[in-house]
């Protein structure tokens, strides 16, 4: 079974003209291959997927899997807040050719624990792909217990990890406690990255490494390689970026600092709006002060 680790993008979604953005995109991805990511997480939060309809969910995905070229893998955001939308998604992404799925929990409908479990082991009976589950109660207003993700783990051979966007340190050491080494665990923010690998983490799901791929990706290989004073000097350097582009909802800071780099069209889509004149004013400083724009 293929397992997850390292440095994997959750790539924003280029719109040009209320369109999907192909040649932005393709470019975007050109570029997370140059700065050595592990791979990509093609309509997660980060690519804006509740926007998307089915159809372009799908496109999406099978472009992103034909821009990587089996050079980096691909992570498809396939869940959803209803069962059967969820395997429609997965089904087509292992169609398309992705080497996973991104499980995020149900969102607004705060299913039970047993609701959770129900939901996940049907999605993994109905795809072969390898899955990672990912919990985010801040937005999805329920957390994947780890009791519950312990029960999948043990019930889906093909549940193999789970991108930990909590904030909770303690999190990980209670979800490595329980599943063993083998489950991978995978931080769902930036600036917790090394925190969270130091109690038991293998990487992270990165947004900031959508404009320094090359940077996160060193950082977290450095960890793993013990080299901790050179990862801990590439946190240092990026800290600030890292929480800047969360200034405002995701992914409206790093689709404004793709832009200001001229990687992207600042386009989105409804309720999505663009930035803040101050904010804006704060990213730019940021990505000023560690010279990723001069």
């Amino acid at each position: 079974m293929h397992t997850f680790t390292g440095t994997y993008t959750a790539i924003v979604t280029p719109f040009k003209n209320g369109k999907v953005d192909e040649p932005a995109f393709e470019r975007l991805i050109k570029a997370q291959i140059k700065g050595s990511v592990d791979g990509i997480v093609p309509v997660g939060t980060t690519g804006e997927s509740p926007t998307l309809t089915y159809e372009e969910h799908v496109h999406v995905i099978a472009q992103a899997v034909r821009f990587a070229g089996g050079k980096i893998k691909v992570l498809a955001g396939t869940g959803a807040n209803a069962t059967k939308e969820a395997i429609y998604l997965t089904q087509h992404a292992e169609e398309a050719g992705a080497d996973g799925s991104l499980q995020v929990a149900p969102y607004y409908n705060k299913p039970t624990q047993e609701g959770l479990f129900q939901h996940f082991h049907a999605i993994a009976r109905a795809t072969k792909l390898p899955i990672v589950l990912y919990s985010i109660p801040g937005r999805c207003g329920v957390e994947i217990g780890v009791d519950t993700v312990n029960r999948l783990a043990h019930d889906s051979v093909n549940i193999v990890g789970i991108k930990e966007s909590g904030g909770n340190p303690e999190r990980v050491s209670q979800l490595r406690a329980a599943l063993g080494p083998n489950f991978t665990i995978l931080s769902g923010d930036d600036a917790l990255t090394l925190p969270f690998m130091a109690v038991g983490a293998q990487g992270v799901v990165s947004v900031a490494s959508n404009i320094i791929p090359r940077e996160i990706a060193q950082m977290v290989r450095m960890y793993q390689l013990g080299r901790t004073p050179m990862a801990l000097k590439l946190h240092d350097k990026y800290y600030r970026l890292m929480k800047d582009l969360f200034i405002e909802s995701n992914p409206g800071p790093i689709k404004a600092a793709l832009a200001m780099m001229g990687m992207i069209q600042e386009e989105y889509r409804l309720p999505m709006a663009p930035m803040s004149a101050k904010n804006r004013d704060t990213l730019r400083a940021s990505m000023k002060a560690c010279g990723v724009l001069k």
